[in-house]
Parts: C-alpha cells; sequence; structure tokens
C-alpha cells in the first residue's frame, strides 16, 4: 500500500472536519460524510469529496475514519456503510465511546472483515485544525504501517497502548485524561462563579498562584473564553464533555469505583446545556452555578 491513501472520513463536527482537512493536505483521497451534508459542504472547497450516504464514503476505502457522537452512533453509521465496506480495510475508530461499545465496535470489524484500531484522539478544536492532536491507539502491529500516514496527517503524535483494539486500552486511557480535563474545567468555571459570589476580581487570584504549583495554563485559558464572551465557536462542546463525563462515571462504577467530581460536572455540564449553551465552550458549564441562564460573566 503507498502512503497516498483513499480515506473514509464519517463525522465531521469539530474534529472530523479538521482531520479530513489535513488528510486531503497530506495527499490523501478523502470521502466526507455526515449525517446533515451542508455541515461537511465547506470541506469540498480543501479537496475533501463531500458525498450522500456512508456506503458511498466507504467504497474501496483503505482506512475508514469515524468521528462520531457516541459507540451508538458510530455502530449505526457503520451499519449504513456495511454493504461498501471492504475486507481487509483498516478501522481507525476515533469516536470516544466507552469501554462497553468498544467492544461492540471490535465484534463488528470482525464480523465485516475490518482492521479494528481503537484511536481515540486528545485536543480540541485548534490542535486538530492544526493537525497537532495526539492519537491514542491500540491495534495489530502487522496492521500499524498501513493506518500510519493517517495517524500522522491528523496527529503530531501517536501513543500505542496495546496490540488488540478489542480490549479499549486506547479508550481507557482517554477516558482517564478525560476526567482530568472535565474536572478542571469545572473547577475554573466555580472559580469564576463564586469570585463573582463575593465581588471579588478573578485576576487577583491569578496573581496570587502565578508561577507556583497551582498556577496552570489551562486554568487561564479556559476563564479568558468566559470572561472575554469567547465561548462560540467551541474548542470542544458542552454536550459533548457532558456525554464523555457520562463515560467515565460509568466507568468507574463498572469496576468499583465512585467518581464524585464527575458525576457532579456531568450534571453542571447537563445543566448548562439546558440553559442553552450546550454548542458552547464546555468552560461555559460556568453558567450552570447561577439560577438566572442569561446571567453574565461580565462583573466576574
Amino acid at each position: 500500500m503507498t502512503d497516498n491513501l483513499t480515506v473514509s472520513v464519517l463525522g465531521t463536527g469539530i474534529m472530523g472536519a479538521a482531520m479530513a482537512r489535513n488528510l486531503a493536505r497530506a495527499g490523501h483521497t478523502v470521502r466526507a460524510w455526515n449525517r446533515t451534508r451542508a455541515k461537511a459542504e465547506p470541506l469540498a472547497a480543501d479537496g475533501v469529496h463531500v458525498v450522500d450516504t456512508p456506503a458511498a464514503a466507504v467504497e474501496g476505502a483503505d482506512v475508514v475514519l469515524t468521528m462520531l457522537y457516541d459507540g451508538p452512533a458510530a455502530l449505526d453509521v457503520m451499519r449504513e456503510a456495511a454493504p461498501a465496506l471492504r475486507a481487509g480495510a483498516a478501522w481507525v475508530q476515533s469516536t470516544t465511546a466507552g469501554i462497553e461499545a468498544v467492544g461492540e465496535l471490535a465484534a463488528f470489524a470482525r464480523a465485516h472483515h475490518l482492521v479494528f484500531f481503537d484511536a481515540p484522539v486528545l485536543g480540541t478544536r485548534q490542535p486538530a485544525e492544526a493537525g497537532q492532536l495526539t492519537v491514542l491507539a491500540a491495534g495489530p502491529p502487522a496492521g500499524r504501517d498501513a493506518v500510519a500516514p493517517v495517524l500522522d496527517a491528523v496527529g503530531a503524535r501517536t501513543v500505542w497502548t496495546g496490540e488488540d483494539g478489542a480490549e479499549g486500552s486506547a479508550t481507557r486511557l482517554k477516558l482517564v485524561a478525560n476526567s482530568w480535563v472535565i474536572a478542571a474545567t469545572a473547577a475554573a468555571g466555580e472559580v469564576l462563579a463564586l469570585s463573582q459570589a463575593l465581588g471579588v476580581d478573578p485576576h487577583a487570584f491569578f496573581e496570587l498562584i502565578e508561577g507556583g504549583p497551582l498556577d496552570m495554563g489551562y486554568l487561564k485559558a479556559k476563564t479568558a473564553l468566559v470572561l472575554d464572551d469567547r465561548l462560540s465557536p467551541a474548542q470542544f462542546a458542552v454536550t459533548t464533555a457532558a456525554k464523555d463525563a457520562r463515560l467515565i462515571v460509568e466507568a468507574g462504577r463498572g469496576n468499583g469505583v465512585r467518581l464524585d467530581v464527575a458525576a457532579a460536572s456531568a450534571e453542571r455540564l447537563e445543566r448548562a446545556a439546558a440553559q442553552g449553551h450546550g454548542d458552547e465552550d464546555m468552560v461555559a458549564a460556568y453558567f450552570a452555578s447561577f439560577d438566572d441562564s442569561a446571567r453574565s460573566a461580565d462583573d466576574a
């Protein structure tokens, strides 16, 4: 197989669209599908072939890359694509699907003679657009050379976690990483909310911790999105973060661990979504601290 591949991208949201663009820029033939075609249409300007059905996207593809909302969505779309899947094609499954769903997706891959890679990514809109994601991947060593050009096009680094994608070792590491991201983001929002409630300038807090062990670039980056009213376009949306938080809680529960912070974060994110902030950046969970969803951070 040459380095110039035919790649199918199923799902062109924040992450999938950026990945499709970078694959096309790397010289691959890219066919993309999205449930709402209008959201995928801008990719045509970057040389991506936008198609109407999952089957049309995967026909003859060397590599199928899925970046959909969750595990059930990925399975449903692959079932739609099934008649056109080529036996022996590689499936790079990058949806954050959860541990149980990974097993179901791997079973589908076996049934359709696909080479399955559990390959979620770390990063948000900006690193995705820059091709600077970190790919967490598990899959057979014999098939890695075939997918390396795809992983290299979308990411700056690939971390191999195991040799059997069905075991979900990459997804497990992704859930651990996301548990920290979600907790840190929730804490950032609460710092702003408490500052506002107590009449404290949040910058006084930032100056207090600057340069010390409590300082964190991520804290300042996320709070700036609220303070500067830059919550859209989202780097990582509230609704998606809420879904991931629930997957983290379920993973803990299924393995005998109670994750109170993740559970509370999921509730905050869901509350913010109900207030109308679902498509904004995940730090918009800040608004869940207030009964009035219209409350702003102008005075924070």
